[in-house]
């Protein structure tokens, strides 16, 4: 094997995958576990993950831990973490909501 710029290449020429590559993978593959959990399109379930930081706190940081789990199990952790932080960030929302309603009521 040899190097080559997107991680290691084999002597018949198949280029290995990088260690980026792989997460990008992984990542690919829970979006669309969840689209199809959801039966909605893997954008939408791209878009929620993305909005609510799921890539960023859960998805590559975990990476090493969640891959040697069952595709099932993932699937099943990903709904969770999407379902308890958008209902974090919907309530947030609330409260800035009403902040703003309340220092609108006392402007002259």
């Amino acid at each position: 094997m040899r190097n080559n710029p997107t991680g290691l290449m084999s002597d018949n020429g198949y280029a290995y995958p990088s260690e980026t590559q792989l997460r990008n993978i992984f990542a690919s593959s829970c979006v669309e576990s969840v689209a199809r959990r959801l039966q909605v399109p893997a954008t939408d379930v791209y878009d929620r993950m993305k909005r609510v930081e799921l890539f960023r706190d859960l998805i590559y940081p975990c990476y090493d831990t969640l891959h040697t789990q069952s595709r099932e199990i993932i699937t099943e952790d990903i709904l969770e973490a999407l379902r308890v932080r958008e209902e974090k960030l919907k309530t947030n929302q609330k409260v800035i909501d009403e902040c703003i309603v309340y220092v609108e009521s006392y402007k002259i």
